[in-house]
């Protein structure tokens, strides 16, 4: 077991982003910082923190950033329950940057008492997160239940392949075939966005396409509405656009139905009861229904 004292100031420092302000807000002096992440690397085995400015943690790090976060929201949980007073309880979480923009904000205000450290990854990869102990929750695409977590179905969000209609005419004047897919640059959000390769896997299998990467979803939109290239945009993201002519339809009537489900640790389930209910009535009111 770590003492409470070392988990608090390993959280202080990342928090903070150095020594002198994690001092400032535990109310100690900086050499004794020091000596605390002294004490926690040599109880760890390895090294929590990188040596870089601001101080960030390692995956060492992270992992006991998540424990430390965790008993700290176990202790206001029983705080509350003890008629004391509590703060918020601190919860990292792992979310996909399109469930972020288009409906999963809406649940992270609809629970309230927590402090949120939001992980933004895509869906495929933010169950890898949860396995490694960095976060507590995840909005994931794995429907099996991960070891040691509940899974909760939330739905499905619906993409739509999307470009402006000049692009369509540059590029795609004689239809969606493999030669016009090869030259016609496609955006994605990162290295990890599959999306694109799916949806051409199903309607359009050839040579990948040339890339540009946008990774935050509403200048990804702006790109696609730019004319920089084609794409997948979530539905509601561009149902405006779709309903006036600003964008079409790559192959019309041709959706790729992502089902995201929601994974928490067993350990913190309890407790995080509340923001799970959130995420749920979240997701029910804007994605579509999934049997994936």
């Amino acid at each position: 077991m770590f003492a409470p004292a070392l988990l608090e100031t390993l959280t202080a420092v990342i928090e903070t982003g150095s020594f002198e302000r994690a001092a400032a807000r535990l109310g100690v002096t900086p050499p004794a910082i020091s000596q605390r992440m002294r004490t926690l690397t040599e109880a760890a085995g390895g090294p929590v923190l990188t040596r870089t400015r601001p101080a960030e943690a390692t995956p060492l790090g992270l992992r006991l950033l998540r424990h430390a976060r965790d008993v700290a929201a176990l202790q206001a949980d029983l705080a509350a329950d003890l008629g004391a007073t509590a703060g918020p309880r601190p919860v990292t979480v792992a979310i996909n940057a399109d469930s972020l923009e288009t409906w999963a904000v809406d649940a992270l205000a609809d629970a309230p008492g927590f402090r949120f450290d939001v992980v933004v990854l895509d869906q495929d990869h933010t169950a890898d997160a949860l396995r490694r102990g960095e976060v507590s929750a995840a909005v994931t695409s794995e429907a099996r239940a991960i070891t040691g977590c509940l899974a909760h179905p939330l739905g499905a969000l619906r993409y739509r392949a999307t470009c402006t209609p000049d692009f369509r005419d540059r590029y795609f004047a004689d239809g969606v075939t493999a030669a016009a897919i090869a030259a016609a640059p496609v955006l994605q959000f990162t290295s990890m966005d599959a999306l694109q390769h799916r949806w051409l896997a199903s309607h359009a299998p050839g040579r990948p396409p040339p890339a540009h990467r946008i990774p935050a979803p509403g200048p990804f939109t702006d790109a696609t509405r730019a004319g920089l290239g084609w794409g997948l945009n979530p539905e509601v993201a561009v149902a405006g656009d779709l309903a006036s002519g600003r964008l079409v339809e790559m192959i019309a009537d041709t959706p790729l139905d992502t089902p995201l489900h929601w994974q928490v640790g067993r350990a913190m389930a309890e407790v995080l009861s509340p923001l799970t209910r959130a995420m749920r009535r979240a997701a029910r009111a804007a994605l579509i229904r999934s049997d994936g």
